[in-house]
């Protein structure tokens, strides 16, 4: 019998279920952990990096309607926005699959489960948790120059202000749409960076709860709150001597946009529960798709603060106004995704080529690869053509082809309501019937 490397925990108050699911899983797995009190929840998925986390979705407050395990998944999900859970009940049906697949869950297992099943879905939900920390550390990633640089005299100013500015320590804020790089651009200003052996420490700031703010960008110590078990630095600590780009800033509350401009201004930290600050040397890269000088103008976002992040403003245009560079860029997500998966495509068809011109890419470059990555994966000759990335609507008009998928239809709605609210979170939001931080989840898992 092989045991395959990964961590699960499963959450469930009934005994039973805990010990007949751990006899299981123990048996084809590294590390099983089970826990029958949800409270422990946020202790464990903070400090244990689980690969697959099993959790009941009806505990003894709410026997039948799955509530209480929604609210768990969208605990866990705002603690860690990448974390893989999976659901389980015993009165679970359609309806519910869908909603718990929609709320964040990657699958969904009935109760009394069939072993064969059980083990593959978390198999299978274990081996997509670790392609996706693989391809994060390596893999087939993005090179950034490939993806930045373009002969549309868009990208060739933008390129030309990176080159004078990178060399130096100014505070860059980046501003563009969805889709469209600013976290490659940040990236690539690093690597060009005196900086560029130390660190480069991202964070999404449209991710974090209120609740979170603190202690994850300036750390605690033991004692602080509820299951702060020991000391542990923040992110400007661990970005110290390097580059911390922090990702949707015009998210930000205006009590922690105080906070942060404390920070930058003294250029140090104070972990929550502690009166010792702690010297911070970053260099600040920060992103947001929001206007940010009309929130300021609005009082939304403080003028004091903008001026400290925003030493340099870098627009990143989008993909519509950079035509000269889609096909380009297509021919290298062909190359990328045709090694990648092993495929025989090697060449776009010219119809194909004028029809990519000429679509508008809402989502930018990422809507861009995603759909060379798909019909890479489905096309089996060695030119890709206008069928493989397209599908007619009508006679008039052609969209992405995005299948029958559920996931695939989800993010075609929320791609359509960023567009239409121009990339306004709070907005797109409500227009989706979602809270914004489910809709920041979405946005993560779909790469928009």
């Amino acid at each position: 019998m092989n045991t395959q490397q990964g961590k699960i925990l499963i959450v469930d108050d009934d005994v039973d279920v805990l010990r007949a699911a751990r006899l299981l899983l123990k048996r084809h797995f590294a590390q099983v952990d089970f826990e029958k009190n949800p409270q422990k929840i946020p202790y464990l998925v903070t400090n244990f990096d689980y690969d697959v986390i099993l959790l009941d979705m009806n505990f003894t407050r709410d026997l039948s309607s799955g509530k209480e395990g929604f609210e768990w998944l969208d605990r866990i999900l705002d603690i860690n926005p990448k974390a893989t859970v999976v659901l389980f009940t015993a009165y679970g049906d359609v309806e519910m699959a869908v909603r718990a697949i929609k709320a964040g869950a990657v699958d969904f297992v009935l109760k009394p489960w069939e072993n064969d099943k059980l083990l593959a879905t978390i198999q299978t939900a274990v081996a997509t948790h670790q392609a996706a920390q693989e391809k994060k550390a390596g893999g087939a990633t993005l090179h950034t120059d490939n993806v930045l640089i373009g002969d549309s005299p868009a990208m060739q100013e933008v390129m030309e202000t990176v080159s004078r500015v990178a060399g130096t320590d100014a505070n860059i804020l980046v501003l563009g749409e969805n889709g469209t790089g600013k976290d490659l651009l940040a990236r690539h200003i690093h690597a060009l960076s005196q900086r560029k052996d130390k660190k480069f420490v991202s964070v999404d700031l449209g991710a974090l709860s209120e609740t979170l703010f603190e202690s994850e960008l300036f750390g605690h110590v033991k004692g602080a709150f509820t299951d702060a078990r020991e000391d542990r630095s923040g992110r400007f600590e661990e970005a110290s001597g390097g580059t911390i780009f922090l990702d949707e800033i015009g998210n930000i509350a205006l009590p922690f946009q105080a906070k942060l401009l404390t920070v930058l201004q003294n250029r140090s930290v104070t972990r929550v529960g502690s009166n010792k600050t702690v010297p911070v040397d970053v260099r600040l890269i920060c992103a947001t798709n929001r206007n940010i000088q009309q929130m300021a103008a609005q009082q939304l976002f403080r003028q004091d603060l903008l001026y400290r992040v925003n030493t340099i403003e870098i627009h990143l245009p989008p993909l519509r106004d950079r035509k000269e560079d889609i096909v380009p860029l297509a021919e290298y997500f062909l190359g990328l995704y045709r090694k990648k998966y092993n495929r025989p495509v090697a060449f776009l068809h010219d119809t194909l080529v004028a029809q990519l011109e000429q679509y508008d890419w809402p989502g930018n470059i990422r809507e861009l690869q995603h759909a060379i990555e798909r019909a890479v994966i489905l096309c089996q000759g060695k030119t890709l053509m206008p069928k493989d990335v397209f599908v007619k609507t009508s006679p008039a008009a052609e969209q992405l082809d995005t299948g029958f998928n559920l996931e695939e239809m989800e993010r075609n709605m929320i791609s359509q309501a960023l567009k239409k609210c121009n990339g306004n979170i709070t907005d797109a939001a409500k227009e989706l019937g979602l809270s914004r931080a489910a809709l920041y989840r979405r946005m993560e898992k779909y790469n928009l």
